[in-house]
């Protein structure tokens, strides 16, 4: 999950001034609109019901059916998402000055990035795109091209191989929880357990996710300017940029943790032999 952030020259003088409730939450519902979030959300969809797939494949590969794939969309549900997503968003945006970053936005530089941004994520759901993007993303890590140094400082002020690494990590958790309360194992694990099998899985989440991320930023701004995109990061690095990345992440790591454990709960369900 890629997070939205860019410089903004100015701030209104009325800025300190307390929002009413009612302006809050359209000014977020529109940020939400201008980050292109509900295509994001649209093409993760897409991302998922892909991935319950192969969970299907990995865990009972004489057992995949009509039903698994029917259970898997029904998981996946896009009218639930979108809201799980934006009511977690406006939320966490509470009482937050948003009218910088939808002042950004909706401006020509902002609505280019999120369509940039948009376009990569729907082309990365061709498996030749994404090995493509991670190939690319190789060549220019060996060679240290400037374009990646760009891209590196981006990821850093972002954090976003540490905040992807513990969404994935918390997902696999709420994945397990899932698995238990479905009754796919013989005795329950404890906490402990499941942690620490989850941990034994973090290097290759972190190899995972690095090749990802840098893989889709490099062919997402590959057409923006060296100073638009250090803008972009100058701003990650801000405070503000820091309660949007925050907000973020809390509203799809809250959303991909509920799906996980449905995903689980179904899937023990089949391991066990009942039907869905």
């Amino acid at each position: 999950m890629i997070h939205h952030t860019i410089a903004i020259a100015s701030i209104v003088a009325s800025s300190c001034i307390a929002m009413p409730a009612v302006a809050q939450d359209a000014e977020a519902d529109l940020l939400f609109e201008a980050l292109g979030l509900p295509d994001i959300i649209d093409i993760m969809r897409e991302e998922g019901v892909a991935y319950g797939a192969q969970i299907g494949t990995d865990l009972f590969p004489n057992q995949v059916t009509p039903a698994w794939s029917a259970t898997v969309e029904t998981i996946y549900d896009a009218e639930a998402m979108h809201a799980s997503v934006k009511a977690a968003f406006i939320h966490a945006l509470d009482d937050q000055d948003v009218t910088p970053m939808v002042a950004f936005f909706t401006s020509d530089l902002g609505e280019t990035l999120v369509s940039l941004e948009v376009g990569a994520r729907r082309a990365l759901l061709d498996d030749a795109v994404g090995q493509a993007s991670k190939d690319a993303a190789t060549r220019a890590r060996n060679d240290n091209s400037e374009r990646f140094q760009l891209v590196d400082a981006f990821v850093q002020a972002n954090d976003l191989i540490e905040t992807n690494v513990v969404g994935a990590m918390n997902s696999n958790v709420a994945f397990y929880s899932g698995l238990m309360a479905g009754g796919a194992f013989d005795e329950a694990l404890t906490q402990d357990q499941i942690l620490n099998d989850v941990w034994d899985q973090e290097a290759d989440i972190r190899a995972n996710t690095s090749e990802w991320v840098y893989g889709f930023l490099l062919l997402a701004y590959d057409p923006v300017s060296a100073e638009a995109l250090e803008s972009y990061t100058e701003f990650s690095a801000s405070d503000t940029g820091a309660v949007l990345n925050g907000a973020l992440f809390a509203a799809f790591d809250d959303m991909f943790d509920a799906i996980s454990f449905a995903l689980g709960r179904e899937a023990a369900r089949v391991m066990g032999g009942q039907d869905l």
